[in-house]
């Protein structure tokens, strides 16, 4: 079966890129609206949704960018990835079911609607909106780079497309992505999450397993291997540090509460009862999934540095290489097909959330009204942001050389530091102010874009993320304490009471 190794994989990955064309039609028959687009009608079942919970939190981010990031820093990341959980239990313990309240009473579409309804403020929901585009940039970045390089992984392995690529990679990719997302809107994702989050929790587990048969002595001898090259590489903290990996502890526990693509997933279950279910789904789901990670990364930094690989053109290389060279060709193609479904429905999810925040979040912040025709304007907006993204994308790589892990850890950092204070704790705190949601956002933003637009650096290796998630916060608190006390809307407040 090894000769057919190539033609398996091919296969697995043209088969679920037509599987996608299919779910883009058939979600485009259900798609009527704009609260279809967006929120799926608030009809899931909890299943659906735990699924799409978890497979929304790693997508390209975890399976491409996560080995890289362990092969090019060791342990660090893992500090990255299983504190994850933590922000799983916040988010669905402290907003959910307030979440899902305030979308029922106000018939919100969006997370900035339910900003607007907290804040009874425009400005608020304005400035929301801004964030979510802008965080959007940085993750839709990852995962079509993402998706870029793991094609041309595939592709290059076959004489006849040798020497493709990336851009073309990215171009074909990208075509495939603003045809489902645009026919299928939120629908089209879930039910995408719902296949691919089956797949990775099965392959995730095969896939450990066969990361600990690379080496005769298994994952004992990855770490001796490692440690005899690099200490630090295998030690708790890895070779970022410790300041560094506790900023990602922190950035990243609390980060996930405030990632927009999941909380508007919040808002789609048809019971709030549900969410008993839809939290641990997710939890264990993630758990087992980021084994890949973690398993992955290492072995593929073990047999470099031992000399049993040639060292890898990038580190984002690290999952596309593993699977080529060391799963069961069968395997490799679950996993490719998976990885692109991951992927693609993530990616969906960041166009829907950012397609809401063009036709729908900022014009009824300036003007009082969402644009006209909400739906085409939605898919109008999709395809614009895609090729934006691309071009992003493409220039992060090419120009800087930055990695698909930072790219997302961009895109996370810059949604946390704004969306962490104003709706966890806004929406559990009765004193915090409008004037105090205003400031967290602007000094969020301001703190995040500086760092990234003049490539500055924090001391130690922490991450700018969180620095602007820290101020945020505090700024959130003082502020709130320092302006008078306003008076919430009385659906809001009895929501607050619950």
């Amino acid at each position: 079966m090894e000769e057919l190794r190539q033609p398996i994989i091919l296969g697995s990955v043209l088969f679920y890129m037509v599987l996608c064309i299919g779910i883009g039609l058939w979600a485009m028959r259900k798609t009527k609206s704009a609260g279809d687009f967006f929120v799926a009608g608030r009809s899931l079942g909890p299943i659906v949704v735990g699924l799409a919970v978890f497979s929304s939190s790693l997508s390209g981010f975890g399976f491409v960018g996560g080995p890289g990031l362990v092969y090019s820093t060791g342990l660090s990341s893992v500090w990255m990835s299983t504190v994850t959980a933590f922000g799983f239990a916040i988010g669905f313990f402290l907003i959910a079911k307030r979440i899902r309240m305030i979308a029922e009473v106000r018939d919100t579409l969006s997370l900035p609607d339910i900003v607007a309804a907290r804040y009874n403020s425009e400005l608020a929901r304005g400035l929301t909106g801004v964030t979510i585009l802008l965080g959007v940039m940085g993750y839709m970045a990852t995962q079509i780079l993402a998706m870029a390089m793991v094609l041309k992984a595939l592709l290059a392995a076959t004489p006849m497309f040798a020497d493709i690529s990336l851009v073309t990679c990215a171009v074909i990719s990208t075509s495939v992505l603003i045809f489902y997302s645009v026919t299928g809107g939120i629908i089209a994702s879930v039910y995408t999450d719902l296949v691919q989050g089956s797949i990775m929790i099965v392959a995730g587990v095969l896939v450990v397993v066969t990361a600990a048969t690379v080496l005769d002595g298994g994952m004992t001898e990855v770490s001796q291997t490692i440690f005899a090259d690099d200490p630090e590489a295998i030690m708790p903290f890895g070779t970022v540090g410790v300041v560094g990996v506790l900023s990602w502890f922190f950035l990243f526990g609390f980060g996930l509460a405030g990632q927009p693509h999941i909380i508007t997933k919040m808002m789609m279950n048809r019971r709030i009862e549900d969410n008993k279910i839809i939290l641990p789904m997710s939890m264990l789901g993630y758990a087992v999934a980021v084994l890949l990670w973690v398993s992955v990364g290492l072995v593929m930094r073990a047999v470099v540095v031992g000399d049993m690989l040639t060292p890898l053109e990038a580190a984002d290389q690290a999952a596309p290489v593993f699977l080529s060279q060391y799963a069961h060709p069968l395997l490799a193609g679950i996993v490719f097909a998976g990885l692109f479904a991951a992927i693609m429905s993530t990616a969906d999810a960041f166009l829907n959330i950012g397609a809401a925040a063009v036709v729908h979040d900022i014009p009824k912040a300036v003007r009082g009204m969402a644009m006209k025709a909400e739906l085409a304007s939605a898919r109008w907006a999709t395809v614009i942001i895609s090729l934006i993204a691309t071009g992003f994308a493409l220039y992060a790589h090419y120009g800087s050389g930055q990695l698909v892990a930072l790219l997302g850890a961009f895109g996370w950092g810059t949604f946390a530091a704004a969306i962490v204070p104003i709706v966890v704790i806004g929406l559990n705190w009765k004193r915090a102010t409008r004037p105090a949601a205003i400031t967290a956002i602007i000094f969020s933003l301001v703190i995040n874009l500086a760092f990234q637009l003049f490539g500055w650096s924090l001391p130690y290796a922490m991450h700018p993320g969180f620095l602007a998630l820290l101020v945020s916060m505090i700024l959130f608190i003082i502020v709130s304490l320092a302006t008078p006390r306003e008076e919430i809307a009385k659906d809001i407040d009895r929501i607050m009471d619950l």
